[in-house]
């Protein structure tokens, strides 16, 4: 799960079009069976007090040089604006991931609690502005990028959660286990996991109107940073093409700011070579800087989710996607239950297409992605005990479907419920169960 995907032993080397099309082609789709699986679980971070108060950077800092002592088999990362993220190793099963994730929680939790401050699960920061606690060079050169399309760039960066789900991209041959129906289906189903689990509907201590802030600040940075190619029968032809046209975010340099190219494309800059020709590292690194909602890293990166309430709410949209993809009745069930949605796309590219910005808006009011997402949580269930889940997941999965998906609800419902004091809760005060 490291952000390095190509694997070059010369990566000083300057790298031509027809190269780089070649290589994205070679190692973005690893095909053959789908048995590993990994999950990326991003958390705001918080005082135990009260998460709507800030916490200074010395506190963060503080915590997290304690954090880097403790042993943990996940990768543990943090994000510009102080998030941290947790990036499990591939499991050979869901248990095996879950069990891993889940001792790591448990143990980051704890050094955490030493501090005074705890982990947040919601998809953007209902209370504070973007902020950045990294000043890395990479971040001052994503948000002068960024920060040309708008505001959307910094709150991307700084004030927003997930839950990635990594599976593999498939077999190479045909059928509900074969790549390109999975890179399909990770299209049309995306739709689906975005308006079942969309969980940021507040901004600035008020409703944005989107049931899923999180993705619509997504939405509004662009196609070309965080859209996915045009679906066609070649994934694999698709993506490098999609690669070769999106912009370069910035040009490394060992001394210095980085140089942030404006307009410029990875094509343009192989055919130009200025302000210096691109290397192999230089690749590797631009294919860091695309988020589309769907990410081919030799595996699948599903990237559309938002983080989940609760210490282990993160598990279900891990199970049910897991599910939904690499147990072949529920991938071919799954395949014609969002079949009818594709309609719904306009043959645009997500997540800038009427679906998912319904999706993203409405999350399961919406009728037809209620009813979509009802049949999948049903095949779901009926295949994690196949794929050898645990009582207790297959418990929270039914536990979620009944709360939230058969009443047509998500948990960003239960946030705005809170804030109106529609619950018997104090008005706007504690957002974190």
């Amino acid at each position: 799960m490291s952000d390095s995907v190509s694997g070059c032993t010369e990566p000083r080397t300057a790298v031509t079009e027809p190269e780089v099309e070649a290589l994205v082609r070679g190692i973005c789709f690893k095909t053959g069976p789908p048995h590993t699986v990994g999950v990326e679980v991003e958390w705001l971070v918080h005082e135990l007090r009260g998460p709507q108060l800030p916490v200074t950077p010395e506190r963060l800092e503080a915590a997290y040089a304690a954090l880097r002592t403790v042993p943990l088999r996940s990768a543990l990362t943090v994000e510009p604006g102080g998030q941290l993220e947790l990036s499990s190793p591939p499991a050979a099963s869901l248990m095996e991931c879950v069990d891993t994730v889940s001792a790591d929680l448990d143990a980051v939790r704890a050094a955490l609690r030493e501090h005074d401050l705890g982990l947040l699960g919601i998809g953007h920061d209902p209370w504070h502005a973007p902020r950045r606690f990294l000043r890395e060079p990479r971040y001052e050169a994503m948000e002068t990028s960024l920060d040309r399309t708008g505001p959307a760039g910094r709150a991307m960066m700084c004030t927003s959660a997930s839950v990635q789900v990594c599976l593999d991209a498939g077999y190479q041959e045909p059928g509900p286990l074969g790549h390109v129906r999975r890179w399909w289906l990770a299209h049309q189903l995306g739709a689906v996991l975005l308006a079942a689990f969309a969980n940021s509907p507040l901004a600035g201590h008020e409703p944005t109107g989107w049931q899923s802030t999180r993705q619509l600040r997504w939405v509004e940075i662009g196609a070309g940073r965080a859209g996915a190619p045009v679906l066609d029968a070649d994934p694999r032809g698709a993506w490098a093409r999609h690669v070769l046209d999106a912009p370069v975010m910035c040009v490394r340099q060992d001394g210095g700011p980085w140089h942030v190219p404006d307009g410029l494309t990875f094509r343009d800059w192989t055919r130009s070579g200025a302000p210096r020709p691109p290397t192999w590292d230089d690749l590797d690194y631009h294919m860091t800087t695309l988020f589309p909602p769907v990410r081919p890293r030799g595996h699948l990166e599903l990237r559309m989710i938002d983080a989940q309430p609760g210490e282990d709410g993160w598990i279900v949209p891990l199970a049910v996607t897991t599910a939904l993809f690499n147990d072949p009745e529920a991938a071919e069930t799954a395949y014609r239950a969002v079949k009818p949605l594709a309609e719904r796309t306009e043959a645009l590219p997500a997540p800038h297409n009427p679906l998912w910005l319904d999706a993203a808006r409405y999350g399961l009011a919406d009728p037809e992605l209620h009813e979509v997402a009802v049949e999948c949580f049903a095949t779901a269930l009926r295949a994690l005990p196949r794929l050898g889940a645990s009582t207790d997941v297959t418990d929270a999965v039914a536990a979620y479907r009944d709360r939230y998906v058969i009443r047509g609800r998500c948990p960003a419902d239960d946030l705005l419920d809170r804030l109106r004091g529609t619950d018997g809760r104090t008005h706007g005060k504690d957002l974190r169960s």
